[in-house]
């Protein structure tokens, strides 16, 4: 019975053993096929950097690809400040916002590339990105280019008001959903950076 028991155990033993030795050689043939040497040795600096920082998700994606978008709107409005501005609360404050968001753009714009993915037009807001959170549309902009003095002070806030709450809205999504650690991190900085404004444009608008 003992003999009989040990047959049974060793034989299921070795058609786990070989069952096992194939699935091995079956991965290890896609792997090879798939890659290849040239394709592997390209690749694994940068997949060894992500898997330190976490892989990128879906999330983060759309993160990026939505991010880039509205704060390239934000420099635009910002641009304007210099020339139609009355206030210098507000001179200032729209370079503290183009000084932020300049280099977001660009660090945002890298990891897409990194990503394989496409990084948006420049231009492309104007329909694509139309109803994205906060985002002005094109009658909005005109008007902030039109107006001057304190007319174009109290447009540029209550409309970069509305712009931040749509920008923090993205970056708390990012924060729930993304994987990717540093996309983690500057959806973090947006809240902080972007939440203070709002409160600091909130006060200037109530002094006027």
């Amino acid at each position: 019975m003992t003999s009989k028991r040990s047959l049974v155990r060793r034989t299921a033993a070795v058609a786990a053993s070989a069952a096992a030795a194939l699935v091995l050689a079956a991965c290890g043939g896609n792997g090879d096929s798939s890659a290849g040497h040239d394709g592997h040795s390209k690749e694994s600096p940068s997949a060894s950097a992500s898997a330190s920082q976490g892989q990128q998700n879906a999330a983060d994606v759309a993160f990026a690809k939505g991010m880039i978008p509205h704060h390239r709107q934000a420099v635009e409005m910002a641009d304007l400040a210099p020339s139609r501005a009355g206030s210098a609360e507000v001179k200032a404050l729209a370079e503290q916002i183009k000084k932020a968001q300049d280099p977001e753009i660009k660090t945002l714009s890298g990891w897409l590339t990194s990503w394989g993915e496409e990084v948006p037009a420049e231009g492309a807001m104007d329909h694509s990105e139309h109803g994205m959170s906060g985002m002005m549309t094109a009658e909005d902009m005109d008007k902030l280019k039109d107006s001057s003095g304190k007319a174009f002070d109290t447009a540029f806030m209550e409309m970069m008001i509305k712009h931040h709450e749509g920008a923090v809205s993205m970056a708390e999504t990012e924060k729930a959903d993304g994987s990717y650690e540093p996309a983690k991190k500057m959806a973090d900085a947006i809240i902080t950076s972007q939440t203070a404004e709002i409160t600091q444009m909130n006060e200037l608008l109530g002094k006027n």
